[in-house]
């Protein structure tokens, strides 16, 4: 994917992505109330909070999958909430990568026809996707599982696989959703240190959802969303 197209003036100030006073209400109940955040290109930020706090839904308008009732969402200086449904289906494809808690692997396909699926998906040939596809499993510990199916991996090798398909395609922003709730702690600290390695690698912006104090501790900053409204923020202790 190309790099995201630059910022001028105060956008770049602001952040390259960012969410102001957005509100989103599910029939009558406020899912997220008025919330404002923003992450810096590169940086790693942790969205915290209890279950059903709305976390979630912040990284989905984020990732302009859920349309705000209210308010502003901002990516590289474009407003992305008052995009049509296939520009920000573009936009998912081209600029965004994802993690999601359990995977979500395609259970029909190997384990590096799961990891070349998005260039697939935007056109790049089977070839080149497979070749660039493979370049990841020595990469993330996984050499020798290419062939494999969902069902003849760990819970670990299956979310490093999750974790390399969100990042094959060198996304501007990589939205990870509880990336390591399914896991062991040892098996979730392994995951976290590769993301957080090739996130740097690549200077890819990392929105991790988790309401773990550990996975958070990987973050640069961090934000606390409490019934639907950002309630603090702080950066990570170094």
């Amino acid at each position: 994917m190309n790099p995201a197209p630059s910022t001028a003036g105060g956008d770049q100030a602001r952040g390259l992505l960012e969410a102001r006073e957005v509100s989103v209400l599910f029939g009558q109940t406020p899912a997220l109330r008025a919330a404002t955040m923003s992450v810096a290109s590169g940086e790693i930020l942790a969205v915290m909070g209890p279950s059903g706090s709305g976390k979630s839904t912040l990284l989905h308008c984020l990732a302009g999958i859920l349309t705000p009732n209210s308010g502003e969402v901002h990516f590289a200086g474009r407003r992305i909430d008052t995009m049509s449904e296939g520009e920000r289906s573009a936009l998912r494809r081209d600029q965004f990568g994802f993690v999601f808690q359990f995977g979500q692997l395609v259970p029909e396909l190997s384990a590096e026809e799961n990891v070349a699926l998005p260039l697939l998906l935007a056109g790049v040939r089977r070839a080149e996707a497979l070749e660039r596809a493979r370049s990841w499993f020595d990469r993330l510990d996984l050499d020798g599982l290419q062939g494999r199916r969902c069902g003849e991996l760990s819970g670990g090798q299956a979310q490093r696989i999750a974790l390399a398909r969100g990042l094959v395609g060198r996304p501007s922003v990589l939205f990870a959703d509880e990336p390591t709730g399914s896991l062991d702690s040892l098996a979730g600290e392994q995951v976290m240190e590769l993301l957080v390695a090739s996130a740097r690698d690549h200077q890819t912006t990392v929105v991790l959802v988790t309401h773990d104090p550990r996975v958070a501790a990987y973050a640069d900053h961090e934000i606390i969303v409490r019934d639907g409204a950002v309630a603090f923020t702080a950066r990570t202790p170094a």
